[in-house]
């Protein structure tokens, strides 16, 4: 771990998540190992993780120190969960990943079903990946990618730093904020409990995000003790993902595009505490759900979206996934730099994801802490993009590779078999130490659509 690159992204995600240069907290972070990158990744999953539960002991009051086990904080932007005595699922189509063009690298995104069919509408259909990337082959990286996005595809060409900062979408990520906060109109009083062992008990939580950092973050929510209903339309799966992240939730369906789907979510909407969306920036607004409706139907809610390539410029409806944003910003190139090789080299976990995910929790909570305080609404806005300028402005200083972090250890994981609805399996043991204050999910992981789409209470 660098020691110095460490101290400086914790105060920029502090100071991130306060809006002020207020005092940064003190966090004993142990563990010395970390992932091999030209980007202090491990540092970022540290940091990250310590700003939600640090946000979480702001909330609650607490006076205890928070200790964060670095390696372990690594290994949850990993996975979290080992399935025993089956395979986990495969987590990439087998036409996603990175091809040579005529001109430059692309990397083409086809796990959802709609994604990949928009790429055969360009590349046609094809026997093997060989065959594709032959034809893949004889594009030029910039062109394909604008033809499988005019399809409705996810395409990206590998740019450098360099090239990203001076691209007009790169340049409008670049001012805008870590996590940008807006306080909303005055609201009751909230009458949430906070008890120091589940600070979110009793806190609605209503979750509108699919792969992966929104689900992080309403994860982390429910380790806490809210009540997460997660929503997804009609169709929508995540078959190599759901028993990482639905953890400690209740998944239900609903079809905003009916008027059965309309009034089942505004009245979901109207007992909410909390919302978190990853809708690309317009979408809620194109179903009559804008921020003001969203404020009007439910007073005091705290507002939480993400979306991959910033709030502003001319990519902020672009679709856009943590692998896509890594090779247009740069940091795929850069990857590739540092190891001395042709092809592209992303980190190796999607930490753009994760930290963002936890960086959207942490989010919650100071929207929380700030409604106890003002008694008003609260909206925050994050992205994968800004969320790379962390790393990208932040560069390991030496080019050595690193051993890694080793071996899995004895005690990484729960020493309880969680059951779910797939079968048995392990969870690593939490990162974070705030006494008083555990993470525990009273829920296991379950699939999209197993619920009713109501409230517990």
């Amino acid at each position: 771990m660098d020691i110095g690159l460490t101290t400086l992204l914790w105060q920029q995600l502090w100071q991130g998540l306060r809006n002020t240069a207020t005092p940064v907290p003190t966090v004993n972070l142990t563990g010395d190992k970390r992932l091999c990158s030209a980007y202090p990744v491990s540092e970022l999953a540290a940091t990250s993780t310590a700003l939600a539960m640090q946000a979480t002991a702001a909330l609650i009051d607490s006076p205890h120190q928070l200790t964060v086990d670095a390696r372990l904080a690594s290994r949850w932007f990993q996975h979290s969960f080992r399935p025993i005595n089956r395979d986990a699922p495969a987590l990439w189509d087998a036409f996603a990943g990175d091809y040579a063009t005529r001109e430059g690298w692309i990397r083409l995104h086809t796990n959802a079903p709609h994604h990949r069919l928009a790429m055969e509408k360009v590349l046609g259909q094809h026997p093997s990946r060989q065959a594709l990337a032959s034809v893949v082959s004889q594009w030029q990286a910039n062109g394909l990618e604008e033809a499988i996005v005019a399809a409705g595809g996810c395409a990206a060409e590998m740019r450098s730093v360099a090239a990203w900062q001076q691209h007009r979408q790169g340049q409008s990520v670049s001012r805008e904020a870590l996590i940008a906060q807006t306080l909303q109109p005055e609201a009751p009083a909230p009458d949430w409990q906070l008890p120091a062992a589940r600070p979110m008990l009793g806190v609605k939580v209503l979750d509108l995000t699919r792969i992966i950092a929104g689900p992080v973050a309403t994860r982390f929510l429910a380790g806490l003790g809210a009540e997460v209903l997660r929503i997804d339309p009609p169709g929508w799966e995540e078959p190599t993902l759901a028993e990482e992240v639905t953890l400690g939730k209740r998944c239900a369906r609903i079809d905003l595009k009916t008027a059965a789907g309309r009034e089942t979510f505004e009245a979901l909407l109207r007992q909410a505490d909390v919302i978190v969306h990853g809708y690309r920036a317009d979408a809620l607004s194109k179903l009559g759900y804008d921020s003001e409706t969203r404020q009007k139907l439910a007073p005091g809610l705290i507002d939480v979206s993400l979306n991959a390539w910033g709030w502003t410029g001319p990519w902020r409806n672009r679709r856009g996934f943590d692998s896509l944003v890594q090779m247009e910003c740069g940091i795929a190139d850069t990857g590739r730099l540092w190891k001395r090789s042709d092809a592209p080299s992303p980190l190796p976990v999607q930490a753009l994801d994760h930290a963002t995910g936890y960086l959207m929790a942490a989010a919650a909570l100071e929207g929380m802490r700030q409604r106890r305080l003002n008694h008003t609404g609260f909206t925050a806005r994050l992205s994968l993009a800004r969320t790379a300028c962390l790393l990208t402005d932040n560069p390991y200083a030496d080019t050595e590779q690193p051993g890694g972090l080793g071996p899995a250890r004895r005690h990484d994981e729960n020493v309880e078999t969680e059951m779910t609805h797939w079968g048995i399996g392990s969870r690593l043991r939490s990162p974070l130490w705030l006494p008083g204050t555990p993470l525990i999910w009273s829920r296991p992981a379950s699939p999209l659509g197993s619920s009713s789409a109501c409230w517990l209470k």
